[in-house]
């Protein structure tokens, strides 16, 4: 029931890609990885690492569409290293929290690229729960070595629209009763009662058009019909991929996001002592640039999450930090979208190439 493995052909286009997997042991000594992508000439420019969200997997990068952010990087001379943390569908199942991510995953991954490269100075693209948990991170003064960082989605301050708020708040204590989970691959097989139940639930609040693994996606993660992306924006291969690339997220994680939103910040719930309870209780410790993005679309976290954390570092240091509200996307259609290589990615790029 609770097993993440998924797997299919390779949809994409042939890639020029030289690509390594190179293993790191978190904090608390499980065993993850970096994908480590290079073209076929060397790196102009430093390394930059790419952090996916919650029930995904570093490959969320990479969709069948005719450029995706990683050949964009590429391109442009940096050298490019996806993280697959705690969260991702390429491990076991577990029940983790944001802040096993923040003190155990991102500072390994970061001080594993250091070690690999030799540069001392990172940049770093985050996205949804890896921006979060990244953020705390930072936020703690656990990733020195990270100058750069484009966030998307959601940082610090978590928002969601009212009925999603209602919907975590009701739905999830029930759900608890019957799974520690929830796995959008159910929609392609359902092997238990429970996994059935959850698919004639999806099946009866989700109308939109799509496959059943998407509209359990839609459930998962919130409201919207659908909730991560606008379907005009996707080709119709990254659809199909797109049922390949989701899997289990532990409900646990969600308890950690009521939490958040209800105070209207980050805050740790584990007790330790290297994490501060609340993320916006005291100056952050770290000098990193922040460049926020969020979709005007997104309807999984609102715009105001990046607004509100963009006013926030702003009054901190001002005229330093950017934001850039992308028109006519969502949450994870700014990776994705087929024309994200026209209108999102050159704006990441241009926060990348900026001096810290």
């Amino acid at each position: 029931m609770n097993n993440n493995s998924v797997s299919q052909p390779d949809p994409s286009p042939v890639r020029n890609y030289i690509e390594q997997v190179v293993p790191f042991t978190a904090g608390d000594g499980l065993e993850l990885n970096l994908i480590h992508i290079r073209g076929d000439k060397a790196p102009s420019k430093g390394p930059v690492i790419l952090v996916h969200g919650a029930g995904v997997r570093a490959n969320i990068f990479r969709a069948p569409v005719q450029e995706t952010i990683v050949e964009a990087l590429i391109a442009h001379g940096y050298d490019v290293w996806l993280e697959n943390w705690r969260a991702s569908i390429d491990f076991p199942p577990h029940l983790w929290t944001l802040d096993q991510a923040a003190l155990y995953d991102h500072p390994q991954a970061v001080k594993k690229v250091v070690e690999q490269t030799g540069e001392q100075n990172i940049k770093a693209i985050i996205h949804c729960q890896g921006s979060t948990s990244f953020t705390m991170s930072a936020i703690a003064g656990l990733v020195p070595q990270v100058k750069t960082i484009v966030t998307n989605a959601v940082s610090l301050h978590p928002r969601v629209p009212t009925i999603s708020r209602l919907k975590l708040k009701i739905a999830i204590p029930p759900v608890k009763l019957i799974t520690q989970y929830l796995n959008p691959q159910w929609g392609l097989n359902a092997p238990t009662w429970q996994a059935k139940l959850i698919n004639f639930l999806v099946k009866l609040t989700h109308w939109e058009r799509g496959n059943l693994v998407s509209k359990h996606v839609s459930f998962t993660y919130g409201t919207g019909h659908p909730t991560l992306w606008n379907y005009d924006n996707l080709n119709q291969q990254t659809q199909d991929w797109l049922q390949y690339e989701f899997a289990a997220v532990p409900l646990r994680f969600f308890s950690q996001i009521i939490r958040s939103i209800s105070k209207g910040n980050m805050l740790a719930v584990e007790g330790k002592p290297e994490l501060p309870e609340d993320f916006a209780a005291q100056p952050p410790k770290t000098e990193a640039r922040w460049a926020f993005f969020a979709g005007k679309d997104n309807i999984c976290f609102l715009p105001s999450s990046q607004i509100d954390s963009y006013h926030y570092f702003n009054d901190i240091r001002q005229d330093y930090h950017s934001l850039r509200l992308i028109e006519g996307y969502g949450h994870l259609d700014i990776f994705m979208g087929k024309d994200a290589a026209r209108d999102v990615f050159p704006q990441i790029i241009e926060e990348l190439d900026k001096p810290y």
